[in-house]
């Protein structure tokens, strides 16, 4: 159905671009060429609609129409983009992985410095030594 539309949508543009560029504007007859216009009207004579009128107001609301049309039936299509493609079952936003992964170091220099003996335990248990061989 939307391709459809689409389709007809497509068409319609075509003939409303090229009804609109061969219509002539108000002041190209030969009155106009010379600055006379209507006098009674505001904006110039007005004369019957032609053929290329008619058919440039029927394809503007055809257009309208299949723009509306389109729109509704864009916003029933439900599916994903990745059609086939399945959701990951664990989903972590970046934030909370980024955080873990700058504590995850800090946890370990900490754990690193609680198994490492300081400077004055190293000498404590040097002394200790020294003692025990004498």
């Amino acid at each position: 159905m939307n391709t459809l539309i689409t389709a007809i949508h497509i068409v319609i543009c075509l003939i409303l671009v090229v009804a609109v560029l061969l219509q002539s504007g108000k002041a190209a007859d030969l009155a106009g060429a010379f600055g006379g216009a209507g006098s009674q009207t505001a904006f110039g004579a007005r004369g019957t609609a032609s053929i290329l009128s008619k058919m440039t107001t029927i394809c503007a609301i055809l257009f309208m129409v299949t723009s509306l049309g389109l729109w509704i039936l864009s916003g029933k299509e439900t599916g994903s983009v990745l059609k086939g493609e399945k959701a990951s079952e664990k989903q972590v936003p970046a934030v909370a992985e980024t955080k873990k992964e700058a504590e995850a170091p800090k946890a370990q220099k900490s754990e690193e410095k609680k198994q490492q003996p300081t400077q004055k335990q190293q000498k404590d248990s040097e002394k200790e030594k020294k003692g025990n061989k004498e």
